[in-house]
Parts: C-alpha cells; structure tokens; sequence
C-alpha cells in the first residue's frame, strides 16, 4: 500500500518515544515524567471544566491561560504561543522558521525529533558533535545557514550551557532564528526567558510535562518576539484553530496559578537527584552534571544494556540509547524517593 504515499511520508523516520509499559508493579523510570501528580487546584479545575463546558469548542486563542504564562515570565500576552505539547510547538516552529534550501544545526546527542521533524519537512541539517565532556561546542553554533535549535538543559546528557554562551549563540545568527528547547529548565539554573526581550530572533520553548507533571494533557508553549509568535500563529490556524481542549487549559491555568505547589515539588525533585547522584557515584557510576530531572550515567565495569535488561527483568525501566558514542550509558528519570532506593537496591545486586 505504500504506493500511495507521500514523498514527506518516506522520508519521514519516526521518532521512537521510551516505553509505556502498563503493570501495576512497575518502577517507571525512562520517560522523565514527574514521580508526584498535578497541584489539586488542577485537578479541580479540570472537575469543574468537565462538568460544565465539553459541548462547547474550546478558545482557539486561548487568552487567559497565555496571559497567566506571560504574566509568569514578565512578558506581554503577545509574546506567547501555547500548543499541544512541545513536541507540537516545535514542530511549528521547524515550518515557521526553517527553510527547505538553508542547513541548520543542533547538536550531534540530543533531542532526537529534531531530525525526525527536519527529514519530514525536508530541511537540510547539520549534526554538531559535542565536546569530550558532553557540552556544547559553542562556535560550532555561530553563523548558521538556516538557523539553531538545541535544548538547555541538553537531552539525554542533562548538562547545561550557562546563558552567557546561549547569548553568544544568539547574537552570532542575527538573521536566523535559534531555538531553544527548556523542557527541563525548572530543574536548572536560569531560563533563556530573561533573553527574550534583548534578541527579536530568540524563541523559548518550554512544557507543562516535566516540573508541573502534566505530561498527560500536552501542553508546550513559546516566548518570543511578537513577530515570531505571529509566525507560529499563522502555522497553527492553517491547520487546526482549536489545538487546545478546554480540560487542558483549564488544569494548565490552575498550574500556573499554584506557585507553592510547583516550587516544592520542583525542590523534592532536585533534593532526591543529589542524593541519588551520591549514592550511584559510589557504587562505582560516573555520572554527568545534571541539571534536570534524570541522570546520566554509565558504569566502569558493567556494560549499559545488560544493566537496562536486568532492571527491566527486575522491573525497574531506565533508557538506554543504541548510538555511539552514548551506547554505554543510561538516562534515569527521577521518581520518589521510595522509587530510588527500590532502583539503588536492585543495582547493588547487579553490579556486584
């Protein structure tokens, strides 16, 4: 049946997500879900939405939860695009921005629908090899072609490039948009956010997945110059006006609304990472700077697949990648700390 198809369809290389294995007994560590559920204000405004409003179409604008985000940042309402999921957004963003006939760049080990989007839409790329320590080679980032995308902090190595460089990278493509994805970035030191008045060519991208653990609903959004968000506005309502529906917007408010709630379990997140990086580093792990909600690691005598097997038969799920040079390393999603000791417990009998 593939006589039908597309030339956007075989070159298209689908991006392979972690597993979702659904078992009752399963310790999930391989999708950097946040281990703690949504803020209960979130939870009742999605109870109240579903009571009321689901025969009515949702805002195709969605004003109010893009004045609660501006407002968030310390920006205007203009400034933001809210999509469905960041995978959605930056997707856009690849058509808004990217051209079919301009090579852009991201980095060698990184998020990998960067390329899944750049073959489905036909743009040319470069791969941009990381240095010895797993950290950005940041000239390697200055004037490119059709523009820069790379994540901070970077996935799945977790390491983090300080925004004095981001502003190198910035100001060195004056012409050319660049992209930077904060999936992770509460769990970090300081968002590009701060930049974004300063260079009309900077987009922010960031989720609601990861540190507001709603990674259920699917909801992204950017910050950026008007102009840019007029670009992905236009992408958008060419396609669907509606990608919002009302019981994501509703707990997506609500989790921007319960700051409290938010910032503690941000700081539970980061408190287990510390400790849990401690007590890997002396079962003998060597572990990346993290500035994220997973680690990084790899082992000097046991190899990473035969500890992602045992752990999966012992079910525990960790991610392992099949690509050099990163084949010997596992990427671990912070959970509970009763999840992290019931992971710590089953690698002391492993690497024994």
């Amino acid at each position: 049946m593939n006589k039908f198809w597309s030339s956007a369809v075989f070159r298209a290389e689908p991006y392979v997500p972690g597993e979702q294995i659904e078992k009752v007994d399963l310790v999930k560590l391989n999708t950097n879900e946040n281990p703690y559920p949504p803020s209960p204000m979130v939870i009742n405004a999605i109870q109240a939405e579903l009571n009321n409003k689901l025969h009515r179409y949702p805002s195709p604008t969605v004003d109010s939860l893009r004045e609660k985000i501006a407002s968030y940042n310390k920006l205007d309402s203009d400034q933001v695009f809210v999509g469905n999921g960041s995978d959605e957004v930056l997707a856009f963003s690849f058509m808004a921005f990217f051209e079919p006939d301009q090579t852009i760049r991201f980095p060698s080990i990184s998020y990998s629908f960067y390329p899944v989007y750049a073959k489905l839409f036909n743009i040319p790329y470069e791969e941009v090899p990381l240095n010895r320590d797993f950290s950005l080679a940041i000239d390697k980032f200055f004037q490119s072609e059709g523009g820069v995308i790379f994540p901070n902090p970077n996935a799945p190595t977790s390491v983090y490039l300080d925004l004095a460089h981001v502003a190198d990278i910035v100001e060195s493509n004056p012409n050319r948009v660049v992209i930077i994805d904060e999936a992770y970035v509460d769990f970090a030191k300081e968002s590009a956010v701060t930049l974004v008045n300063r260079y009309e060519n900077l987009l922010v991208v960031q989720t609601m997945s990861k540190s507001r653990s709603l990674a259920g609903l699917r909801i992204g959004f950017a910050l950026g110059h008007p102009g840019l968000i007029e670009a992905l506005n236009r992408v958008k309502n060419s396609f669907n006006s509606y990608t919002i529906d009302r019981l994501a917007i509703a707990g997506a408010e609500a989790a921007i609304t319960d700051e409290d709630y938010f910032n503690n379990t941000v700081a539970n997140v980061v408190s287990t990472r510390e400790w849990v990086t401690q007590s890997l580093k002396k079962m003998g792990f060597s572990i990346l700077p993290s500035d994220t909600n997973f680690l990084f690691v790899c082992h000097y005598k046991i190899n990473a697949n035969t500890v992602y097997t045992k752990l999966k038969e012992q079910n525990v799920l960790v991610r392992h990648f099949n690509k050099s040079p990163i084949d010997n390393y596992l990427r671990i999603t912070i959970g509970t700390d009763e999840d992290m000791e019931f992971l710590l417990n089953k690698l002391k009998f492993i690497i024994q």
